[in-house]
């Protein structure tokens, strides 16, 4: 006698089933769009991939599904605050730095300027195979925070609230930095005279012509003895790595990210101190041999960004400042809070 079967059973059966074929299309339509279009560079489309992604990988899972809005609702928010901030402190009449960087960065290294002696000594008239990995390194700032979180989202809860935390408090406190003291990047400075910058603006239009030309090197000062061929003037040259590997669909989007960003949020660099404070979660979370690839992750990042002129090396230590302070203050409140709830029972 054949028993029937018992229909909790039979449904999850069929859940788990629409699960896997939700998966598969899932994945399908990301690698059909990798081939065909490149990879998610882009932010907001990596998100809506992960997203996308949870969904179907919570079907027949309870309100997981329901769940996957509301904790990725703060990446969201993130990335809209981004785009507010870009007026912001014109709005409220702050003006641009554009002096203070690049003294300090030239009286900390003895009267040389850091990105102006790198791209002197080491860029080519073509890039060389090792900035490919700068490249690489420097676009993994919008990818790598979305794939720990997400990894974090599937296994542990109480380890990904600990990762939001880290990730929405430290993006939060630079976004009101970049609103109350706007700072122009080398790149920038490299284009401009005194003349130009004179009373601070955020947008002059010496930031959207060509470094070539400019009179003694604009702000940075002049490259003495540049490599043969290369250009003899500071540029911004961080996505020259994709071009190597013909990936130019990749290095279109990265021009196409920095004409929509806020080009005068270099005070922090968010760039190094969300990395500093990624390797720092994940400092004891992997094992000691991954530990050394994180502390080389963190130094590569830094010299990517001074190298290619995107930050000053000022910018890059007040990021990490910031992402220690946050990093502290997150600390004191989980301890706060653990003695609290020790308290009440």
């Amino acid at each position: 006698m054949v028993r029937p079967e018992d229909p909790g059973s039979a449904r999850e059966r069929r859940l788990t089933t629409a699960r896997r074929i939700a998966i598969a299309i899932w994945a399908v339509v990301v690698v059909y769009r990798t081939v065909t279009t490149g990879f998610a560079f882009n932010r907001e489309l990596l998100l809506l991939y992960i997203c996308t992604g949870l969904l179907a990988a919570s079907i027949g899972k309870g309100r997981r599904m329901l769940y996957v809005i509301r904790d990725w609702l703060p990446f969201a928010l993130v990335l809209v605050a981004y785009d507010v901030s870009r007026g912001a402190a014109t709005l409220i009449g702050r003006p641009t730095m554009w002096h203070w960087q690049v003294d300090l960065d030239r009286w900390m290294f003895f009267g040389t300027v850091p990105t102006v002696w790198l791209q002197e000594r080491l860029k080519l008239p073509y890039p060389p195979w090792w900035e490919i990995a700068i490249s690489t390194v420097y676009m993994s700032f919008f990818i790598l925070p979305y794939v720990v979180a997400a990894a974090l989202w599937l296994r542990d809860r109480d380890e990904w609230k600990a990762f939001v935390r880290l990730f929405v408090g430290l993006s939060l406190a630079a976004l009101v930095v970049y609103v109350l003291l706007p700072a122009a990047p080398p790149w920038a400075a490299a284009r401009c005279t005194t003349a130009d910058i004179d009373g601070g603006p955020s947008g002059p239009t010496c930031m959207f012509r060509s470094a070539r030309g400019v009179p003694d090197g604009g702000l940075l000062g002049a490259m003495q003895s540049p490599q043969d061929g290369a250009n003899g003037w500071v540029e911004r040259i961080i996505g020259r790595g994709w071009g190597k590997l013909n990936l130019h669909s990749a290095s279109a989007l990265i021009d196409q990210g920095q004409a929509s960003v806020n080009l005068v949020a270099a005070i922090p660099s968010l760039h190094a101190g969300l990395t500093a404070a990624v390797a720092a979660f994940l400092w004891t979370r992997v094992g000691r041999q991954w530990r050394p690839l994180l502390v080389a992750y963190v130094v590569v990042m830094a010299f990517a960004l001074v190298y290619t002129a995107e930050h000053y090396v000022v910018d890059i230590l007040l990021g990490w400042v910031l992402a220690a302070m946050v990093l502290l203050v997150i600390r004191r409140f989980e301890s706060w809070r653990r003695r609290a709830a020790d308290a009440e029972d």
